[in-house]
């Protein structure tokens, strides 16, 4: 199986990256093929259309995507609404390439607000793409990471089984 972990945020070191890093550690013990995606990080280039020429980092982002069974997507809230650079991603994807996957999504703000909506934002984006979205999603504070990006025994559990959840309704869907 694999598995695509998406980490949202376009600043670097957000308290999205350390989330998904533990994500990340935390199906690392499994065995399944683990892609780590950073978009602060990556060199991805803003979509301009289908007919367009990208570099190699954003072709091989896409073909990352397209090619997992499952995404684990990590996001901050930035004005009510999830980060524009997983919007930008998701302009990349052919719908007829993305069909059967399954998703599980993590949402991280610095205040209880907007949780409810940037999920069904996200839900709908899943939707539009043929993407089964694990229902229960991981809404988290940053209260919940300490000021040395350390989580939560709760949060961390609270992950682990979101992405047990996930990969369980991945292998019922086949």
């Amino acid at each position: 199986m694999k598995i695509a972990i998406v980490s949202g945020s376009p600043r670097k070191l957000s308290k999205t990256i350390h989330v998904m890093s533990h994500v990340h550690d935390y199906l690392n013990n499994k065995s399944y093929h683990l892609d780590l995606i950073d978009l602060a990080d990556e060199n991805i280039e803003m979509y301009h259309g289908s007919n367009e020429d990208y570099n190699q980092t954003t072709k091989e982002l896409i073909n990352k995507l397209t090619e997992a069974d499952v995404w684990i997507i990590g996001t901050p809230i930035y004005n009510s609404f999830f980060s524009s650079a997983i919007k930008n991603v998701f302009e990349f994807l052919n719908y007829k390439n993305t069909s059967g996957k399954v998703a599980g999504l993590i949402i991280v703000a610095s205040d209880h607000i907007s949780f409810k909506s940037v999920q069904t934002n996200l839900t709908q984006l899943m939707s539009y793409f043929g993407v089964l979205t694990n229902p229960n999603s991981v809404y988290i504070t940053v209260d919940k990471i300490d000021e040395i990006n350390r989580l939560t025994i709760e949060l961390k559990l609270r992950l682990e089984n979101i992405l047990d959840e996930t990969i369980r309704l991945f292998e019922e869907s086949k």
